[in-house]
């Protein structure tokens, strides 16, 4: 089942008198559950790409339905809402709230969404213990590397079980062991770089987001790693798809 349609996709900017076709015609659909990889050269579209499904920016042209909804056709509050509700985000900026600690910066979508104070807890605990930070969750992002930050902002996004992930570069500023561990929860394999209580605790959060909640993972990465792990994978060219495959 489709879960997310884009049709004829185009994203234009003026710089001076040039008009830049950051994407350009783009025709995509995504199916529940799917794992996949936009790849392509800096300047390629990947991220502005992604930026139009999340709703963060606007199409030139074009239509972009998520879950029956025309994402043109909310206002400006339903919008806020829908994402709220559906879709988390990963940046490469991490976008981590300076002045909040790494649970609080875990809990605050789930406080958005007004659940109740126990399940925000329970759930923020959960993740930071499972990434490695059940020491940290106290600290602020500054007494955090940029890796840990990285962490803190893929737990924020699957904290909330949305039904919907988009990543934008997420493993750019982790090591080769904290992007094993992060994919792990992302997909239905186990690491062999962690003990046997976090490998168990990790398969739970595989078995709920891939299997019983069917979260549609879409990624922009560079990252081998990452690429090596998708399902499906896309490849944009000045704006514009230029093969697209399936791994699995």
């Amino acid at each position: 089942m489709k879960v997310i349609e884009i049709k004829d996709l185009h994203r234009h900017f003026q710089d001076g008198d040039q008009e830049i076709k950051a994407v350009n015609g783009v025709d995509l659909s995504f199916e529940k559950g799917e794992f996949a990889a936009i790849v392509g050269p800096s300047g390629s579209g990947k991220t502005t790409l992604l930026n139009m499904v999340g709703g963060l920016d606007q199409p030139s042209e074009g239509q972009i339905i998520i879950d029956g909804e025309i994402m043109s056709e909310l206002s400006a509050n339903e919008l806020i809402d829908f994402r709220l509700k559906n879709i988390g985000f990963v940046f490469q900026a991490y976008n981590l709230i300076p002045v909040l600690t790494a649970e609080e910066n875990v809990e605050f979508t789930m406080l958005l969404q007004k659940r109740p104070a126990a399940e925000r807890a329970a759930r923020t605990k959960e993740l930071l213990t499972k990434i490695g930070l059940g020491d940290r969750m106290k600290n602020r992002p500054g007494k955090l590397s940029g890796g840990q930050q990285q962490r803190v902002a893929v737990a924020r996004a699957l904290a909330p079980k949305p039904k919907f992930i988009l990543a934008d570069e997420p493993t750019a500023n982790l090591d080769s062991k904290s992007t094993a561990n992060l994919l792990d929860i992302m997909v239905d394999e186990p690491t062999a770089n962690l003990d046997s209580k976090s490998t168990a605790n990790l398969l739970d959060i595989m078995v709920e987001l891939n299997e019983e909640e069917g979260v549609t993972f879409i990624f922009s990465t560079h990252d081998q790693r990452v690429i090596d792990r998708a399902k499906r994978i896309i490849t944009l060219e000045d704006g514009k798809i230029v093969s697209d495959e399936r791994t699995a």
